[in-house]
């Protein structure tokens, strides 16, 4: 008489199914998880060049704002949290956002074109909510 699960001498046999079932659980949660950090970063922005930038340490705690200049139409669209905002009602969500963190920083990603009193607008939203931790994304040509 052959129990369900065990070898031929006696021993318990590995079962693989559940074990793959778990890996590809861990795996569709990784993927989720990366592709939430990806949709953060705006591919259409040109990022200007930078020879003497560093990489940075790590994304944690950051605040996003991407910047794409539209030549043709002569203006910025500014989104945050994949949305476009106006920089007046972002700075209460980013005061919470300080408040929750302290550590918390602003990232800004802005085409090379764009004039610098869009890039200084979301400066100073930064700047009202009390985060001074603001970074630049370059390219490091």
């Amino acid at each position: 008489m052959a129990g369900a699960g065990s070898g031929g001498d006696g021993e318990p046999e590995f079962q693989i199914a559940p074990m793959i079932d778990v890996l590809l659980v861990l795996l569709i949660f990784f993927m989720s998880i990366a592709m939430t950090a990806v949709t953060r970063y705006d591919p259409t922005i040109e990022l200007p060049a930078a020879p003497d930038a560093n990489k940075k340490e790590n994304s944690e705690g950051e605040l996003v704002f991407n910047i794409a200049w539209k030549a043709a139409e002569n203006r910025a669209i500014t989104t945050y949290d994949d949305a476009p905002v106006n920089l007046d009602a972002v700075v209460p969500d980013l005061a919470s956002q300080k408040k929750a963190n302290p550590r918390v920083r602003v990232l800004i990603r802005s085409d090379a074109l764009t004039p610098v009193r869009y890039v200084s607008a979301v400066v100073d939203a930064a700047a009202k909510a009390g985060i001074s931790d603001v970074t630049f994304a370059t390219l490091n040509r």
